[in-house]
């Protein structure tokens, strides 16, 4: 067997896999009907983390103040800011009964460390159900709450909601921090779905005190400075316990990066957490990495060698169209249908951006959550 020969037949077992992984278990996310719950008015505290935030609390803290919503508590937590944060909040606190605030301050055994700061905020909350966003963040209607908290029951005390990002027109950095945002959530609705849920997103998570407690918070990856909201799921939840909201109405949007370095750094953050994932999981989501790395790398070798370039040129379309369909009713449902006009670009410049990250995170680790 010939050099091209094996590209060939690795090409087509990589397509036939991507394919696999697109409809039985991207496509259950991408195909799912919305189901409208019943609101349960159940009070819940909602958490917001700060540190060094006082412009963003000015901005968005009265759209969590507005929502419209019998029974809940903000939980403020100050994270040992150096600027006006706590005085920001104080101001708000004045106004509003239902503001609580929770000042923590910086000690050497967890500084830096915002798992710390939420565990604070998280025992100083009332009510036993939590709805975590952050600081620099909007809920998009004034029934995020609702909708987060008619997804619980007795056996579902974990719900994975969306944040993304705003749009920046003409700007090609944001379309790709969308679109990373975007098949982010599709892995992990989709892995919920088929019943292994593996991470959510704190800009917009929902769980219970109880669960909280019952895992014994974060102690498990406590000096793993970034995670309170992937690996904290990861470790958690389950095929029982886990919901998934995906309504317009309890979407958040939070700040984009504005530059590629701010992103990166940001995306290092996250790309170092992965590590201490479920095994199972690790191994999927590497595979699944691989599989998109291999699929452009071997088409462009065998489409510049022009080798059987029909069966090539079939092939790559079909995946081409089939990630176009499973992505774009995706996408229709997250409210981020702009993103397909640019998509193999992005996922091309994603994927080296990713292999980009992980060299980085094996040369140096990040350090702070801010």
């Amino acid at each position: 067997m010939g050099f091209l020969d094996f590209i060939f037949y690795t090409f087509i077992v990589v397509v036939f896999f991507q394919a696999v992984f697109y409809i039985f278990f991207f496509g259950r996310f991408a195909f799912l009907k919305e189901k409208g719950n019943s609101s349960k008015n159940i009070a819940i505290s909602v958490i917001v983390c700060a540190k060094n935030e006082a412009e963003n609390l000015k901005t968005f803290l009265p759209s969590i103040i507005d929502q419209d919503y019998p029974n809940f508590e903000i939980v403020l937590i100050n994270d040992a800011s150096n600027d006006n944060t706590l005085k920001v909040m104080k101001r708000f606190e004045k106004q509003h009964q239902n503001i609580k605030i929770v000042d923590v301050k910086s000690i050497e055994a967890f500084w830096g460390n915002k798992k710390y700061a939420l565990t604070l905020g998280i025992k100083a909350s009332t009510h036993d159900y939590l709805l975590f966003t952050d600081a620099d963040c909007k809920p998009l209607s004034k029934n995020w709450i609702k909708e987060m908290t008619s997804y619980f029951d007795n056996e579902k005390t974990v719900v994975l909601g969306y944040g993304g990002y705003s749009k920046i027109k003409k700007s090609f950095l944001n379309k790709l921090i969308r679109f990373e945002t975007l098949i982010t959530a599709v892995y992990y609705f989709s892995f919920a779905k088929i019943g292994m849920p593996y991470m959510g997103v704190g800009r917009n998570l929902a769980y219970t005190k109880k669960e909280f407690f019952n895992a014994n918070g974060f102690i498990n990856h406590i000096k793993v400075r970034s995670g309170d909201d992937d690996l904290f799921i990861n470790q958690v939840a389950n095929n029982k316990n886990t919901s998934i909201c995906f309504s317009k109405e309890s979407f958040t949007e939070s700040i984009p990066k504005q530059t590629f370095k701010e992103w990166f750094k940001q995306k290092r953050r996250h790309v170092s957490t992965a590590i201490h994932y479920k095994k199972q999981h690790k191994i999927l989501l590497a595979l699944i990495y691989s599989l998109q790395l291999l699929f452009w790398l071997l088409s462009i070798i065998l489409l510049v060698s022009t080798y059987k370039w029909l069966i090539v040129c079939s092939l790559f379309l079909f995946r081409i169209i089939l990630q176009y369909i499973i992505l774009g009713a995706s996408s229709k449902k997250l409210e981020e249908k702009d993103l397909l006009a640019l998509l193999p670009f992005l996922e091309i410049f994603l994927i080296i951006t990713q292999l980009t990250i992980f060299i980085n995170n094996l040369i140096s680790k990040p350090n702070y959550w801010k």
